[in-house]
C-alpha cells in the first residue's frame, strides 16, 4: 500500500509582501501529476494547511479544488491541523467528508482519530494527531502532570491502543528531537520560546512511519522512518539550498517498508544573487532570452558596490521583476554591523541591575534614586539576576 506523505502547504502564504498563491496552485497541480503516477492508496498532509487562521476566501477555494480531485480519484486524505490553522475551521464538515474519504482532525477532543484501511496484508490503521498543546490536553487528562509537549504527547499515545502487531502510521504537525539531536530549521518557520516545544523521537515508538509536518526541510529525525515532509515551496531565503519534495512510503507486510523523496518542480525557484548592480543587470539581461530564466524566479539580490546608488531596487526590477529583498554588503555596512555587534557586546558585559538603571533614565528622563535601586536589587537578588 503506497502514501503520499506532504505537509507545510501554508496556503494563503505571503512572502516579502508577494502573494504565493500562484505558485501554490502550480505546485499542487505537481502533486496531482504524482499521485497520477504513484497511485499511492492516501495521501497525508501533516498540518499547517493554510497560513492563517483566518485564510482569505482564495486559500479556501485552492484547497477546496486540490481535495475535489484528489476525491475523485479515489484517493484517501488524511488531514491534520498545524499551528497556523484554526482547528475549528478545518473541522467544518469533515464528518459529511469524511464519507468521501476525507479524513480531518482538526480539533484535539482527548484521543486520536483512527483509521483503518485493508490490503493483502491485513489492516493498516492511521491515526491522527492535530498540532497539541498542553493546555489543549490537561482538561482529557486531569489526574496527569502535563507540563510540556512532550508529556501531552506521551499521555495522549499512551491512552491509545496501538496494536503493534499491525502496521501503524501516525500523521502530526510538532517539533521533533532526538536527545541533543536538532533538526535543520528555517526562518520561516515558528519558534516557541521557552524551549518546550520539543518531542524526543522515542514517544513515536509504537508507530512504523510518523509523517510529521512544522519543519520546512526534508530530514528525518531519531530514526528514518520519523520523517518530516518539508513544505512543497521555498518560503524564505534560508530555504534557497532545500531540495523540494513529497515523501513516497510503501507498505508490504509488517515490518517491511520503503521510503522514497520525489522531487517537486516550481514554477518560480528562489535565488540569490550577488555582486556590483552592473554586473548583476548584465547577467540578468544576459540570461532574460534563455528557458527557465533566473529573471523571472523570487530573488534576493546582495549588492557589493562601494558608491551610493539611486534607486538600485526599481534598477533591479527592471530586470528581475520578482526580486524581494535588496541587501548591501561593502565597507559601510560593516562597520554598521561591526557596530551593532560592539553594542551587543556592551550590553552583555552589564549586569540586569544597571540596564533597568539605563532603561528607567530613557524612560523618565531621571535617575533611579537610593529607594527605587534598594527595591530593584533586592527584586533582581530574589530572582537570582542582580549580578551575571
Amino acid at each position: 500500500m503506497k502514501f503520499l506523505h506532504i505537509a507545510d502547504l501554508h496556503i494563503g502564504k505571503r512572502v516579502n509582501e508577494f502573494s504565493m498563491l500562484e505558485d501554490q496552485k502550480y505546485i499542487l497541480q505537481d502533486i496531482l501529476r504524482l499521485v497520477d503516477e504513484v497511485k499511492p492508496a492516501g495521501i497525508l498532509i501533516a498540518g499547517d494547511i493554510y497560513d492563517k487562521s483566518m485564510p482569505a476566501g482564495e486559500a479556501v477555494e485552492v484547497l477546496d479544488d486540490f481535495l475535489t480531485v484528489l476525491a475523485a480519484r479515489q484517493v484517501q486524505i488524511f488531514i491534520v491541523s498545524g499551528n497556523h490553522d484554526s482547528p475549528e475551521r478545518l473541522d467544518f464538515g469533515s464528518r459529511i467528508m469524511a464519507k468521501n474519504g476525507v479524513h480531518i482532525a482538526g480539533t484535539f477532543d482527548g484521543s486520536l482519530k483512527k483509521i483503518t484501511l485493508q490490503d493483502e496484508y491485513g489492516p493498516l490503521n492511521i491515526f491522527l494527531l492535530p498540532f497539541i498543546k498542553p493546555a489543549m490536553v490537561r482538561p482529557h487528562f486531569p489526574d496527569q502532570s502535563i507540563e510540556s509537549h512532550e508529556d501531552a504527547a506521551r499521555v495522549v499515545i499512551q491512552a491509545t491502543q496501538v496494536d503493534n502487531r499491525e502496521r501503524n502510521i501516525l500523521a502530526a504537525h510538532q517539533f521533533i528531537t532526538s536527545g541533543a539531536l536538532q533538526p535543520e530549521r528555517s526562518d520561516s518557520e515558528t519558534v516557541a520560546v521557552g524551549g518546550l516545544d520539543n518531542i524526543e523521537a522515542s514517544v513515536f515508538e509504537p508507530f512504523d512511519y510518523v509523517a510529521l509536518g512544522h519543519l520546512h526541510g526534508p530530514q528525518s529525525i531519531g530514526r528514518e522512518t520519523i520523517r518530516y515532509s518539508g513544505s512543497p515551496l521555498k518560503y524564505s531565503f534560508s530555504e534557497v539550498r532545500q531540495h523540494k519534495s513529497v515523501t513516497l512510503i510503501e507498505f508490504a507486510q509488517k515490518g517491511t517498508l520503503n521510503i522514497q523523496t520525489l522531487n517537486l518542480t516550481a514554477q518560480r525557484d528562489m535565488r540569490e544573487i550577488k555582486g556590483p548592480l552592473v554586473e548583476l543587470l548584465q547577467a540578468g539581461a544576459l540570461a532574460g532570452t534563455s528557458e527557465n530564466s533566473i529573471c523571472e524566479d523570487y530573488l534576493r539580490a546582495v549588492l557589493t558596490d562601494e558608491e551610493e546608488i539611486f534607486d538600485a531596487i526599481g534598477q533591479l526590477r527592471q530586470v528581475y521583476p520578482h526580486i524581494m529583498r535588496l541587501d548591501f554588503e561593502n565597507s559601510r555596512h560593516r562597520q554598521v554591523t561591526d557596530s551593532a555587534s560592539a553594542a551587543s557586546g556592551d550590553v552583555a558585559r552589564k549586569s540586569p541591575l544597571e540596564l533597568f538603571a539605563e532603561f528607567y533614565l530613557k524612560q523618565n528622563n531621571s535617575e533611579l534614586n537610593e529607594e527605587q535601586h534598594r527595591i530593584m536589587r533586592e527584586i533582581l537578588e530574589q530572582v537570582g539576576g542582580a549580578n551575571r
